[in-house]
């Protein structure tokens, strides 16, 4: 899209936006609606209007004038920001919202345009004895033309008539500030700051007048037509935003001063009767409202033509065809007749009242996002990000806040409605659309910033830890994350709600450009395994040319949580010593890294049918105990053990049996740890008798056993025996803890 657009001939400057901006600004609300919010709840009423209309708009504006003063602004206006800033799917679920809304505009100020012909209709019926009773007779008329001037002569012409109905508007402002009335001679100015109660309530009142304050980014949708996008918006916007403000104050007084509340309430052309000439109000009126429809006419088009240039519908055809512009000057010719053709079909039915609400929620979705967009660049920190003009991030927060308020208050339902379609908008782009661009770079900006301050804050609090708090912050080394999964499988258990998992892939070799090139394309292929699989784990690569110094670098790693490590995973294949022997010779090492050691030991049976961990116990390693249990149990509370059970089998001598198994079950029992006294076993250890033999029976079913060591077996120079001859069982789980763990 961008390398279309970037051909188009861009002639327009700075009046463009304004004009545009300020036009809608001043428009066909104006005109009808002013009069009655001045009626309604009164001139103090009135400027707390202004005011909260102008906490939107104004942070918006200097949002949109930040965000264009960054980046080159391409076809689309607000819709290529939102896009390129959230991301293409976000984007694009706001910017068909902002589409429709747009195309539907025009029908809206067609509408506007037909009742201005309310001021000659008891003259037609005078004089001809003909009753003007539908004002289609005015607007479908007015809207072929549009449309016809649209289509032929596109945006140039349009931009000419804009010009015409701009000056006829400020003529007709001139002529309505110098009117006077009998009301005005004799108002008492004491009167100005009387408090007034609407009947239907001040929001209501605010959501008719609102729609009179959201055309200031009206003219960004010219943005690919602009000769400088980056001082035209800014300029243009601000500017439109700030005199369209101060003329509303104005215009409020004036009313005020010369009509009363009642005739304010009741005659909608209440202008023409104050204006110097009466008749320049809908002469006015209906440049207003056309020169809305033009803005609308002129910005729709264009959002529509950089949504099929982003390829976002699901049919490529369609992408094409609404993308497509004309040789010269790139008009969106196609687009343009998709929007006569819906504009068409709301001025049929000529009566938008009830979609006019739902339109002004989507303009407040998307004036919330701009600011939100500003605000979050804020704190993304991006130096890419370097705008000649900025706002303050409390304003554009401002600005979001109002409008997530603002759309709630005016109308629930309605509120509802717009996010409810932008979300199913959202979800459809994301399966159907050829675009799969992921998370925009703002999130994770904003992410990586919030994730620095939270892990700063974490090594700066005070370290007042205990046993009874500890949970597992786990390290996992591994050369053969390809060959077998067990590793990552447990690492994805431990991780899943209670413990912390770093999942680090040994890749053995010299570091160097293509090592390191081997590595990034692994740890791709892990990320993506990892995330079909739901994991929890962080993952990464480590290059190093040998076992010992791939062990020292690893266990300097810092804690991916905040919290440091407390221990490591290593996993072999049985039968298969070689790594289990640089394990066992770098213990000394994970001893001065205070890390707790697991060695996984997996077999061809895998973990089985994840049903049922048993636990192993003896006399020799009892400080090992609680930590095997709570390990079971944190691996018990990940859903691929949802039907799992822990059964703990402890070999004592037979003359202490009894006593054992009652400190078991008071443990379990205690410790509030899901095992019934039925799955608590104690056997006898007879002299004679192996407890690798009974392992061996015992646990033949088992899909995952777990057995303790301590440091003294590993002093033994057949200090490998003791990790193998379990044959007969699945995987096998050796722990080892250098502080006894406290179950409370």
């Amino acid at each position: 899209m961008s390398k279309t657009l970037s051909t188009t001939k861009a002639n327009f400057g700075t009046l463009p936006v304004f004009l545009t901006a300020i036009s809608t600004i001043l428009g066909a609300v104006m005109f009808l609606r002013f009069g009655f919010a001045v009626g309604s709840v009164g001139f103090t009423g009135t400027l707390l209007i202004i005011f909260i209309g102008h906490l939107v708009t104004i942070p918006t504006a200097m949002a949109l004038a930040e965000i264009a003063t960054n980046q080159k602004v391409e076809g689309g206006g607000e819709y290529f920001i939102i896009s390129r800033s959230f991301g293409v799917n976000i984007g694009a679920a706001i910017g068909i919202a902002l589409y429709l809304s747009q195309a539907i505009s025009v029908a809206f100020y067609v509408i506007a345009f037909g009742e201005a012909f309310d001021a000659i209709k008891p003259w037609v019926l005078s004089e001809f004895g003909y009753e003007l009773y539908d004002n289609r007779l005015f607007t479908i008329p007015a809207l072929l033309l549009l449309i016809w001037l649209m289509v032929t002569k596109g945006a140039d012409l349009g931009m000419k008539a804009l010009y015409v109905v701009v000056a006829i508007l400020a003529v007709s402002l001139v002529l309505f500030f110098m009117g006077s009335t009998p009301y005005a001679e004799v108002f008492d100015s004491t009167q100005l700051f009387k408090n007034m109660d609407s009947e239907k309530g001040f929001f209501y009142v605010f959501a008719i007048i609102f729609p009179a304050f959201t055309g200031m980014t009206a003219g960004v949708g010219l943005s690919g037509d602009l000769a400088d996008p980056k001082k035209s918006i800014p300029l243009g916007t601000l500017s439109a935003t700030i005199i369209g403000m101060v003329i509303y104050i104005f215009i409020a007084y004036k009313l005020a001063s010369s009509a009363s509340p009642t005739d304010l309430m009741n005659d909608q052309l209440i202008m023409g009767k104050i204006a110097l000439w009466g008749p320049i109000i809908p002469i006015g009126l209906a440049a207003a409202t056309i020169s809305s429809a033009l803005g609308s006419f002129m910005v729709a088009p264009r959002t529509l033509q950089a949504i099929g240039g982003d390829k976002v519908f699901p049919n490529r055809f369609v992408n094409f065809w609404v993308s497509k512009g004309t040789k010269n000057k790139n008009e969106p010719r196609n687009a343009t007749m998709l929007t006569s053709v819906i504009a068409l079909i709301f001025v049929l039915m000529g009566d938008v009242n009830a979609v006019a609400e739902i339109i002004s929620m989507f303009f407040m979705v998307t004036y919330g996002s701009l600011c939100l967009i500003s605000f979050m660049q804020h704190f993304a920190a991006d130096p890419s990000y370097r705008p000649s003009f900025k706002s303050k991030w409390y304003l554009s927060l401002l600005g979001a806040i109002m409008c997530i308020y603002l759309m709630f208050k005016i109308n629930t339902p309605y509120a509802m409605s717009a996010i409810a379609l932008m979300v199913v908008l959202y979800f459809f782009i994301s399966i159907k659309s050829d675009t799969k661009k992921g998370m925009a770079n703002i999130f994770q900006g904003v992410i990586h910033q919030f994730s620095r301050t939270i892990q700063v804050f974490l090594q700066k609090a005070k370290k007042d830890k205990t046993e009874e708090d500890w949970r597992p912050a786990i390290l996992c080394l591994s050369k053969d994350s390809f060959e077998r999964y067990s590793a990552l499988e447990m690492m994805k258990w431990i991780s899943h709600r209670y413990g912390f998992g770093t999942y680090i892939h040994f890749e053995k070799d010299y570091f160097s450009k293509e090592s390191k090139k081997v590595a990034a394309e692994k740890l791709e292929k892990l990320i993506k395994i990892s995330s079909s699989s739901k994991s929890n784990v962080f993952l990464e690569t480590l290059i190093s040319p040998s076992n010992t110094s791939a062990i020292v670098q690893a266990i300097q790693q810092p804690g991916i949580s905040g919290q440091p490590n407390n221990m490591m995973l290593f996993e072999y294949k049985k039968g298969h010593t070689e790594w289990l022997s640089d394990i066992i010779d770098n213990y000394s090492v994970l001893k001065t890294a205070q890390y707790d050691l697991c060695i996984l030991a997996t077999s061809d049976k895998g973990f089985g049918y994840k049903k049922d961990i048993h636990v192993w116990i003896n006399k020799d390693d009892y400080e090992n105990a609680n930590l095997m249990i709570l390990l079971s149990y944190i691996i018990l509370g990940h859903n691929d053990w949802k039907s799992g059970q822990i059964k703990i089998f402890a070999t004592f001598p037979k003359e202490i049996l009894k006593q054992e198994e009652d400190n078991l079950i008071q443990l379990t029992s205690s410790g509030r740890l899901p095992i019934s006294a039925n799955n608590i076993h104690v056997l006898p250890l007879n002299e004679g008798v192996n407890r690798m033999d009974l392992i061996n029976d015992y646990s033949t079913d088992a899909d995952l056993t777990v057995i303790g060591f301590h440091e003294g077996m590993l002093k033994s120079d057949k200090n490998i025996d003791l990790f193998e001859g379990y044959d007969k069982v699945g995987n096998v789980l050796f722990v080892n803890t250098l502080t006894s763990k406290f179950i409370k």
